[in-house]
């Protein structure tokens, strides 16, 4: 109860993540039917709310990484909406999740002229000039999961208050342990703003459990034989450790593989952030007990229909501006262009089977 209860209060109380030839950058292409805006999130133009879409917008994906099961729901919605306001639809992304390795995809969905770029950020800075440079060329840029600095985007949005996830996942874990033993956090890469930013509030949080100790941060990158060989590594080095946290679907998968197969199972507790449907297994034979997330598939539907808003001057990223986004309703930007989707879902045995995402 206290964990509902403290969810229910931050989250209303809160306003609080390009194409290169495919040959050579290892990524994937897949289709479907004026700014100054170098300096912040929103340009010095006014909103004008009652506008109507644009028809014909082009509108490009751009996640960590391709094929990431989390990606593809998420940029499926993405595709729902695009459809739905009748724009042109592109995802592009390179194969692995690093720093440097969307900035040319980033150079050439501008050189093609998109209206709107919805990009997860690998890291939160090292695309900030290919995306200074979008914007200069008129088009708009949304982060979506993973934010990339204020001064590289239009607008953020955000899957869940940062503050909240970082907190309810340590009091998952420590529902499972008893609020006792050691604990490790496995999680995508080092430059991942949205992983590192919920890292610090899991560390803050653990502090209010004085029987948890923290005894390694892991990063499997994204990928999954990394990360299973992380969680390897983790056991290996702390046979006594009690519990993990993935705040990363890629990684909680791994993980949960591992342990299922392994005389750690049902003794080191697993939480995180997942899918149901690649967790389901984990959760019915025991491996997993909780887990969370939001829908992606509604996180890619707002992006794209932020991108649209800006694409067609509803809004321009500044705080308090307002717009609709098709059937999830209206939103409020929050402060520095900030757009909360809302509070993730708890996943157990009792409704996982609920969920098909």
């Amino acid at each position: 109860m206290l964990l509902r209860a403290r969810r229910a209060v931050a989250f209303s109380a809160a306003l609080v993540a390009v194409t290169l030839a495919a040959a050579a950058c290892g990524g994937t292409t897949k289709d479907s039917t004026d700014d100054d805006a170098a300096a912040g999130p929103a340009s010095s133009a006014s909103a004008n709310p009652d506008a109507p879409i644009k028809e014909g917008l082009k509108i490009a994906f751009l996640p960590k990484q391709v094929n990431n099961p989390y990606f593809t729901v998420s940029d499926k919605g993405g595709e729902k909406a695009v459809t739905e306001f009748k724009g042109t639809y592109k995802e592009v992304g390179p194969s692995e999740a690093s720093a440097s390795s969307q900035v040319q995809y980033i150079n050439t969905l501008t050189q093609q002229g998109q209206d709107g770029i919805c990009v997860s950020a690998n890291d939160a800075n090292a695309i900030v000039p290919a995306l200074t440079q979008a914007r200069q060329r008129g088009v708009k840029v949304v982060t979506y999961d993973s934010d990339a600095a204020v001064a590289g985007r239009d607008a953020f949005v955000n899957q869940a208050n940062p503050e909240d996830l970082g907190r309810t996942e340590v009091q998952l874990l420590a529902k499972q342990i008893g609020e006792k033993g050691k604990i490790a956090i496995l999680s995508a890469t080092p430059n991942a703003t949205n992983q590192n930013a919920w890292i610090e509030f899991m560390k803050d949080e653990l502090k209010k459990y004085p029987g948890m100790s923290l005894v390694k941060v892991a990063y499997g990158n994204d990928d999954d034989q990394k990360s299973f060989q992380e969680t390897q590594g983790l056991l290996q080095a702390y046979p006594d450790l009690k519990g993990i946290i993935s705040p990363t679907t890629v990684g909680i998968a791994a993980a949960a593989r591992y342990l299922s197969s392994s005389p750690y199972k049902g003794k080191v507790q697993l939480t995180g952030l997942g899918t149901p449907n690649q967790m389901r297994q984990y959760v019915k034979d025991g491996t997993v007990k909780e887990f969370e997330l939001w829908d992606p598939s509604k996180l890619g539907y707002l992006c794209a229909y932020t991108a649209a808003a800006l694409s067609s001057g509803q809004i321009t990223g500044k705080e308090g501006e307002k717009f609709k986004a098709g059937e999830l309703g209206e939103y409020t930007i929050g402060k520095d262009g900030a757009i909360l989707l809302g509070p993730p879902q708890v996943f157990d045995a009792k409704n996982i089977d609920q969920f098909n995402f």
